[in-house]
């Protein structure tokens, strides 16, 4: 024993390296205890507790991340070992802490993110930008702290040397100021939330919104694609916003029925005799009726010709029965516009507009209920004389295909 310690007296180098190797191995088996003994007691009681907010430290790693503190500890003793050289070791040492310390910082700030997106406000008003945010002002700070310590200056005079970068700063984080920005315009001025419909042409973007990041809005169509929007994108160009819809509880239905305009026509005593064992139209008829005959009467009116005076046509009691026939539908909300109204015509025919709103803001109940109404109204036009425009249906085309005159039969 005391020849080996002769020898190391008389080769200081290898006791200096014995002791560093040692050093080494204290931190790997500090780190090693640290992690498979620390981490995962502190795990196994977080298990046990009922709140939710450390098992977020344990899913974020945080506790791994602080486990890297042991092996420091233990490295910052190399001082001892070479005097000369403990300045800079202290310095190497410290501003390894400074990383640890900032990838803790980031760590928890997911952590305060995932607590806040538990709570309801969160859909309103998501803080994941601003976090995104401090987390690359914390990144910066440890990078100049870390420049500061190797380089042996105080980090407050480098800090005051980045006034003079400034315009270079600007354009690097050019981006990140305008999503920032337009961030606080968006949640502040409640314009987007997640979860929203959103729909934005100019990215090709329809569908929800899944997240509100610093720089990008994510966008996840109807076809599960992803748009990715930049943040400040959105609020420069236009979009539309469909939660005004979700939040009044009715989808609106504006769809209209081209409808022939040959087919349009006074009513003749055949066709109100058939009409009036309608339920929906028998109101209608007995009063529209009394009014019409007691108009031409006080009037004079000659009858005899269709012209004179005032008469029901097939296309007016056609939208009375419409009318009737939305107002008792039980999916459509009665509180809000709901009426039947003719376009201009166009040379395909005359549009009959149906606009009203559906109790149910479901797309797949949506769909199924405007389908509804409409498979009702074309199958009851018949009945009335009248007849969608169909281009190779009409009664003219189909004669020329048949080599035949419309007005003659074979």
């Amino acid at each position: 024993m005391e020849q080996i310690q002769q020898f190391l007296t008389d080769s200081p180098w290898l006791a200096d390296a014995l002791t560093t190797l040692g050093l080494l191995a204290g931190a790997w088996l500090a780190l090693l205890v640290a992690r498979k003994v620390a981490v995962r007691a502190v795990h196994a009681a977080v298990r046990r507790t009922r709140v939710t907010w450390d098992d977020i430290l344990e899913r974020r790693k945080v506790f791994h991340i602080l486990a890297w503190f042991a092996p420091l500890l233990v490295l910052s003793h190399l001082g001892d070992v070479f005097p000369q050289q403990a300045a800079w070791i202290d310095r190497g040492i410290n501003a390894l802490g400074l990383v640890v310390g900032a990838l803790t910082i980031s760590a928890s700030l997911s952590v305060l993110n995932d607590l806040y997106q538990s709570l309801p406000l969160s859909g309103r008003r998501p803080i994941k930008g601003g976090v995104q945010l401090v987390r690359i002002f914390v990144f910066i700070l440890a990078g100049v702290a870390v420049l500061a310590l190797l380089m042996g200056e105080s980090p407050w005079g480098l800090l005051s040397g980045v006034g003079a970068f400034t315009a270079v700063l600007m354009l690097v984080f050019r981006d990140t100021i305008l999503s920032f920005v337009a961030g606080i315009r968006l949640i502040g001025g409640d314009l987007v939330r997640k979860g929203d419909w959103l729909e934005v042409p100019e990215f090709g973007a329809d569908g929800d919104v899944i997240d509100i990041a610093l720089h990008t809005v994510l966008v996840q169509n109807w076809d599960k694609t992803i748009v990715s929007i930049p943040t400040f994108k959105l609020v420069d160009g236009a979009f539309k916003n469909w939660r005004g819809m979700t939040e009044a509880g009715g989808r609106r239905i504006k769809r209209s029925l081209i409808l022939d305009l040959s087919s349009v026509r006074f009513a003749d005593e055949t066709l109100l005799a058939s009409l009036r064992s309608v339920q929906r139209l028998q109101s209608y008829l007995q009063t529209r009726e009394a009014e019409v005959q007691a108009w031409n009467k006080e009037h004079g009116v000659d009858t005899d010709h269709p012209l004179n005076g005032r008469r029901l046509t097939n296309l007016g009691c056609f939208r009375a029965y419409v009318e009737r026939y939305l107002l008792e539908n039980p999916h459509l909300r009665q509180d809000m516009t709901l009426m039947v109204r003719q376009l201009a015509p166009t040379p395909q025919g005359l549009p009959l507009e149906i606009y009203g709103f559906t109790n149910d803001t479901a797309w797949v109940n949506y769909e199924s209920i405007q389908s509804d109404i409409f498979d009702h109204l074309l199958a009851a036009l018949p009945w009335f004389g009248l007849r969608v425009y169909q281009r190779e249906q009409s009664p003219d085309t189909r004669a020329k295909k048949l080599g035949l005159d419309s007005g003659t039969q074979e």
